[in-house]
């Protein structure tokens, strides 16, 4: 079993994956890992379209630049925002930050499971929203912040070391 900091480290992006069905039970501790992340005032204003329809994931595949590798995943979980569940006013944008914290979530819990997984900005490229959000059907209220593929890994890689001291800064910018 993995602790926590080694499963942070090492995680990394994986777009390429093997044939081979992720069971259910991992797809359900996924999404369960999805929901315990933190939202601001515990509105947890997300919700997850899990997509392993074969003609689904060929057609978000073709239609995002950046999610060819959906073609070839076993299945890919939409992270959408829902903006009935969402702060209102000037923190209604705090969805974002929610949900993006679901998504880390997804990412973490993928690895622990010995599977791969990449993410795929949707949010805020407008035409990216619509293609999707016409293809899935979503409502309105709900905006897709990305997609997330996800496999066993056909390819393993090391995860990079992404540590740089000059990004740090003690008790204001110095």
């Amino acid at each position: 079993n993995q602790s926590a900091i080694d499963n942070i480290m090492s995680r990394t992006s994986i777009r390429k994956f093997q044939d081979r069905t992720v069971e259910n039970e991992k797809v359900t501790m996924i999404l369960k890992a999805a929901m315990a992340a933190p939202s601001a005032v515990n509105k947890q204003p997300w919700q997850f379209v899990v997509v392993d329809d074969r003609n689904l994931l060929q057609q978000i595949a073709s239609a995002l630049p950046y999610a060819h590798m959906a073609a070839t995943a076993s299945l890919a979980i939409i992270v959408c925002g829902d903006m009935s569940k969402a702060l209102a006013g000037e923190e209604e944008t705090f969805w974002i930050q929610d949900v993006s914290a679901a998504s880390e979530n997804i990412l973490l819990a993928s690895n622990a499971l010995g599977l791969a997984a990449v993410w795929t900005g949707v949010y805020p490229m407008h035409d990216r929203v619509e293609v999707l959000s016409r293809l899935l059907r979503l409502p309105r209220h709900v905006i897709p912040l990305n997609v997330i593929p996800i496999g066993y890994p056909a390819v393993m890689h090391a995860a990079q070391n992404k540590w740089k001291e000059e990004n740090i800064h003690h008790n204001g910018w110095m």
